[in-house]
């Protein structure tokens, strides 16, 4: 007994000499060939129709949700500034790059998530799918409590040492003291929400985001002005916003997709291997960016609180801008693993060119939206001296390097998703380590708080455009690689789930 893909119609194994079977064969013929065995469902939305729609849908729908999110931390700066001290945005930029270290840890553990689970839903796998998610979304919980706790009680340690002094210290703890237990909230709210944009439903994922930072947008006003809580309301109105992130994601991924199920010990610890085999070069991956943050906040900081300020504003516009092409990388994961577990590398070289496409689009329309509105955003943050300076430099030259970045951020989603994570982490470090650091230094030197944000632009522009070369040349191996391999029965199977750890017993 067969099932037709995409259908739930029940399909005989056809012999077609035999006259009372011989009625099944047109049927046969239109399911096509592999057939599915009973138990398995298809529900792989990005097998079929144009790839750059499907990256443009998955782009927007996960670019509003970023908007929101990154709109509500703009929103925060500003009414921080609004108080008169430019230490209170300086603190948020040296609190901001400690808890961006601790979500790039998330992010990584999200990637081993969303690539298994895509995958197991590619080759139609939804059991597999199902135990993943589960474990992963434990994992990810215990590792971010166990991380969030360790710097809490060294959080004084760990700003310092990051370049935060005096007032700007005091703020910064107080802030960041807030906002460190609830990561263990957001890790499982942005955990369910990329099992839930791994089966393709970017419009629910979406919406968790979105009513999240709706809430926080509502909350900041009411905690920083009309309580009187100044920076600490931010940070409280950031914590009621993530625990909405939590319920929302929650309701889509458990009690709409029903993706979750519950897994034994035994079963947990037996999924941390294809789990660890992405998180783990996936986490260093991410890690890597705020190793070459912190580098230039410290560097920065040498020009004093001002020229934090100034970075810590555009820290806050530049993602809000780009939020498309931050989303790009998590919007074509999902398509990327869907297509490579059916075996369709055709469609996943077809997606990474329309990401590049849009990629160079996007940024392009960015720079030049900020080019017309530098002297707005100037006035609006009340920037001033080596603050106002900055932003404008920013604003009239910098902004087009940032394709370099998003040219990264679509070869590395390809890499966890075609079980090449650690060329993500190679080309990420790379990046850090002699592009980013290098440049910045060498900038800082000759060329000061200016030199510092040219370093950061433009260190990328290298491992950028060997990233997306050594994409598109790993799909045409592993397309040749399928090409070779026999196209029937079990080898057939085994080819569309490459990789993913099946032959073990399946938890049916």
């Amino acid at each position: 007994m067969r099932i037709c893909p995409g259908r739930l119609t029940h399909v005989p194994d056809v012999d077609t000499r035999n006259p009372a079977q011989a009625r099944f064969a047109p049927l046969r013929a239109r399911c096509g060939a592999p057939l599915l065995s009973v138990g398995m469902t298809s529900r792989a939305v990005f097998l079929q129709g144009s790839t750059m729609r499907h990256v443009l849908v998955m782009t927007g729908a996960s670019a509003t949700g970023l908007v929101a999110m990154f709109a509500v931390d703009m929103v925060d700066m500003y009414f921080l500034t609004l108080l008169g001290e430019q230490e209170l945005a300086a603190a948020v930029g040296f609190a901001g790059t400690l808890l961006f270290f601790l979500i790039s840890v998330s992010i990584g553990l999200q990637i081993a998530l969303g690539a298994l689970v895509a995958r197991s839903e590619g080759s139609q796998r939804r059991d597999l799918a199902r135990r993943y998610c589960s474990s992963a979304m434990a994992f990810n919980f215990l590792l971010a409590a166990i991380i969030s706790a360790i710097g809490w009680f060294h959080l004084p340690a760990l700003l310092a040492l990051l370049g935060a002094r005096g007032q700007t210290l005091d703020y910064a703890v107080s802030y960041a003291s807030i906002m460190l237990p609830s990561m263990p909230i957001l890790v499982l709210g942005m955990s369910a929400a990329t099992g839930v944009r791994a089966l393709g439903d970017a419009r629910r994922s979406m919406w968790a985001t979105v009513l999240g930072s709706l809430v926080n947008a509502a909350l900041d006003p009411l905690f920083i002005f009309t309580f009187g809580w100044g920076l600490e309301g931010a940070a409280f109105a950031s914590v009621v916003a993530r625990l909405v992130v939590l319920l929302v994601a929650w309701h889509a991924l458990a009690v709409v997709h029903r993706l979750p199920c519950r897994i034994s010990w035994a079963q947990f610890l037996a999924d941390l291997r294809p789990i660890l085999t992405i998180a783990a070069p996936a986490v260093l991956t991410n890690i890597a960016t705020p190793i070459g943050g912190s580098f230039v906040l410290v560097t920065m900081s040498r020009f004093g609180d001002s020229a934090v300020a100034g970075a810590a504003i555009m820290g806050r516009i530049t993602p809000l801008a780009m939020a498309a092409i931050f989303a790009l990388s998590g919007a074509i994961g999902p398509i990327v693993g869907q297509n490579a577990g059916a075996g369709r590398y055709d469609r996943v070289r077809s997606t990474l060119a329309n990401a590049v496409l849009f990629n160079v689009v996007y940024v392009a329309a960015v720079w030049l939206l900020l080019l017309l509105c530098a002297d707005l955003i100037v006035s609006a943050f009340s920037a001033s001296g080596m603050a106002r300076e900055l932003i404008l430099f920013y604003c009239h030259f910098l902004v087009g390097a940032f394709v370099f970045n998003g040219l990264l951020f679509v070869s590395n989603a390809s890499f966890n998703n075609l079980h090449h994570a650690h060329w993500a982490t190679a080309f990420n470090f790379g990046r850090a380590l002699l592009g980013t650091i290098p440049a910045v230094y060498l900038g800082a030197n000759w060329y000061g708080p200016r030199g510092v944000m040219a370093g950061e632009a433009f260190g990328a522009m290298l491992f950028g455009l060997l990233a997306i070369v050594a994409a598109f040349a790993l799909v045409r191996r592993l397309e040749r690689q399928h090409r070779a391999m026999p196209a029937n029965g079990h080898m057939a199977a085994a080819v569309v789930t490459q990789g993913l750890p099946v032959n073990r017993e399946p938890p049916l």
